[in-house]
């Protein structure tokens, strides 16, 4: 299995370079239980979802992650977040023309950070004087993905955060559920759609480029996540009323079902605390969720890969080969697709 198996044609023109007028305005290409393909508006998930089904978010908060300044030399230098370690401490990503050295120190307007240890490609960084907390709400900035060639807005504060955001802790946005608007949960509240949320703190490598290669033999970066006994007991009650578990984005699937993978639980949802590293692949199966709401994905990504094992390669390459033909927005502010387990899944 090589990641170019997962390859296919996106324009740079169908990468969406900045949010809908409206979040509830996307369009919504429909992958059916009979394996059929529609075209739809995202509001029509009202009328997709039946009473009883479960909706799961991922509550994480994205952080004002991006952070520009320069060495005591007079250098540019970027750093781009990873984990906030403790109220001084960062673990982050530095470009700069050369990389920093121990003992390296950083200006980021009135705030002086020193590297105090490196590991691979993240360095730790330690404030002198002031908190983390401080540092990004003073001089942070919205960390947009690599492929939006723009910086960012204000209004990106508001439009790149789901509108039940609440534990700070990622660097890019769950962002299949950016089309999420006050009317349309109302809409699906009103049918009676139930909602659930876990934490999945994105990180950093959710952009990271698959080595060449055999992609069974590589591993993911490792993000944190919180499955708690609420959304499994809310799982376990859909499950036997016969309803559908509905994973809004790649990292709730993720998310679930590494709860569900624990040693011991034999494919049945626990809570779960701790760390993921879990990357799945066309073969590998699926023991909680039965729907995938999802933004489209870059080629040749793992993320495109976990949609290809849920829903199967020709059918999701076919499908993203018509969304391009049909001029659909891709990537973080582009528009969705929501995909059932057909009857042979």
């Amino acid at each position: 299995m090589d990641k170019r198996d997962f390859d296919y044609d996106l324009p740079e023109h169908r990468i969406a370079q900045r949010p809908p007028a409206r979040r509830s305005a996307s369009r919504l290409l429909h992958l059916d239980r009979e394996g059929e393909r529609a075209d739809r508006a995202i509001t029509d998930l009202v009328d997709l979802l039946e009473p009883g089904d479960l909706l799961v978010f991922n509550d994480t908060r994205v952080l004002a992650a991006r952070l520009y300044g320069q060495k005591a030399s007079g250098g540019r230098v970027e750093v781009m977040l990873e984990r906030v370690l403790d109220s001084v401490r960062i673990s982050a990503k530095i470009r700069a023309n050369k990389p920093p050295r121990a003992d390296t120190r950083i200006a980021i307007g009135d705030f002086m950070l020193q590297v105090t240890a490196r590991r691979g490609e993240l360095y730790t960084l330690t404030l002198e004087t002031g908190t983390v907390a401080a540092l990004l709400d003073t001089h942070g900035h919205v960390p947009l993905p690599p492929y939006i060639r723009r910086a960012d807005t204000p209004a990106d504060l508001e439009r790149y955060q789901t509108l039940w955001a609440r534990h700070e802790g990622a660097v890019a946005a769950p962002t299949a559920g950016l089309h999420f608007d006050t009317p349309l949960l109302e809409a699906l509240a009103a049918r009676g759609v139930a909602f659930g949320y876990a934490t999945l703190h994105v990180g950093s490598g959710t952009y990271q480029r698959l080595r060449e290669g055999d992609v069974r033999s590589q591993r993911l970066h490792a993000e944190r996540v919180a499955v708690d006994d609420a959304l499994c007991a809310l799982i376990e009650r859909t499950r036997a009323a016969g309803r559908r578990v509905v994973a809004v984005g790649t990292t709730v699937v993720r998310s679930l079902e590494s709860a569900a993978r624990q040693p011991g639980t034999e494919g049945r949802i626990a809570p779960f605390s701790g760390e993921t590293a879990l990357f799945i692949k066309p073969g590998d199966p699926f023991h909680v969720v039965d729907a995938v709401l999802t933004n489209f994905h870059e080629p040749q990504s793992s993320l495109l890969m976990l949609v290809a094992a849920f829903a199967g390669r020709e059918r999701v390459l076919e499908a993203y080969a018509h969304a391009v033909n049909a001029e659909y927005r891709f990537l973080s502010y582009g528009d969705a697709m929501f995909i059932e387990r057909t009857a042979a899944g």
